[in-house]
């Protein structure tokens, strides 16, 4: 079922494009091309959010797929919204070493005469609108969900709700970003789970639960394993954003230390005598990749590497054992055991 699932979401994310360019074309080509841009946006991802969605639905029962698709895509059209976003607050012109939508707006108002001050105010437009127009689908996706009017709005406060904290995540990364000493590890799980795991997790697992008619005190032990695990998976990615293989994870291993970004990795060197060698290279624009080797060696040396890797198997585990409770399906609980396993034992 889970394999006919995915197909669906793909179906009806390809379907909905399909209609928004050909509206589009009543406002020309240049909004033609903005929801080009932004269908390439959403696709190659791992459907992460879809998938949470489709996995509760099902294991509480739920066997409705042209009931529960349109929600799954939902969840990954605010996930589409959030990178677009994300990759304006950073001035980032690709993603994954490919021309994101700024880029590509950039590239078309230079093609189109324009200097580069105003290919800049390009790229930010189509960019702001194209994150505003997918985010403004999600909405209207479950407000228009063919299900009485309390479930409805169930699943509308769980989609403001992960709006409303990962704009704080996001908030307190950028801001954190600028403070001149490492953060306390606290502080980085705390704006961790707020800027991805709850957004990415707790809400699309809950709303697949409370789709399907879970009861409240399953669908908050959703909740507590979705904060969880999503801190476990947000944990290993700052890993890989350091130690990974680029060919594999189609991530930079450098951009996080050019960045300055506050990971576990930096507060936890930053409580170490390493910290003195490691803080010049932190924040570097022009960081070499020698350089960044130096600052690996450390980091693995003061035993921060292993103690976030250690951090992020220990959520995965607390999230297992939260599951441990008859509220929730046996069949389920295999499935999120699963996730938790493969959150931290990734290679991209």
């Amino acid at each position: 079922m889970r394999e006919i699932a995915t197909a669906g979401v793909e179906t009806e994310l390809q379907r909905y494009f399909a209609a928004a360019r050909l509206r589009a074309s009543d406002y020309g080509d240049h909004y033609v091309a903005l929801w080009d841009c932004l269908e390439q946006a959403s696709t190659g991802g791992k459907r992460v959010r879809p998938a949470m969605v489709l996995a509760a639905y099902a294991g509480f029962g739920g066997r409705d797929l042209a009931l529960v698709t349109p929600v799954a895509v939902s969840f990954e059209l605010l996930h589409t919204a959030f990178l677009i976003h994300d990759d304006v607050i950073d001035r980032d012109l690709a993603r994954r070493g490919i021309a994101n939508i700024a880029g590509r707006f950039s590239d078309r108002a230079l093609a189109h005469g324009a200097e580069s001050g105003q290919a800049g105010a390009w790229a930010v437009t189509a960019s702001i609108l194209a994150g505003d127009l997918a985010l403004s689908e999600a909405h209207r996706i479950l407000a228009r969900l063919p299900v009485e009017a309390g479930r409805r709005m169930r699943l509308l406060d769980l989609l403001d709700r992960a709006v409303f904290v990962s704009a704080a995540g996001e908030l307190a990364d950028v801001t954190n970003a600028a403070r001149p000493q490492p953060l306390g590890v606290a502080e980085v799980l705390a704006t961790l789970e707020q800027k991805t795991a709850v957004y990415s997790f707790e809400a699309p697992l809950q709303a697949g639960a409370v789709l399907s008619g879970a009861t409240d005190a399953a669908i908050d032990v959703l909740g507590r394993f979705g904060r969880l695990v999503g801190v476990a998976f947000q944990l290993t990615d700052d890993i890989l954003g350091v130690f990974g293989d680029p060919a594999r994870t189609g991530k930079s291993v450098v951009a996080d230390l050019r960045e300055g970004k506050q990971t576990a990795l930096i507060a936890h060197a930053g409580a170490t005598t390493a910290w003195p060698a490691i803080a010049p290279y932190i924040g570097k624009a022009d960081l070499s990749a020698p350089e960044a080797d130096v600052v690996r060696d450390h980091i693995r040396a003061c035993g921060a590497l292993q103690a976030v890797g250690d951090l992020a198997r220990d959520h995965a585990a607390k999230a297992v054992e939260a599951l441990d409770t008859p509220l929730i399906p046996a069949q389920l609980r295999g499935t999120l055991t699963t996730l938790a396993g493969s959150a931290v034992n990734r290679f991209r």
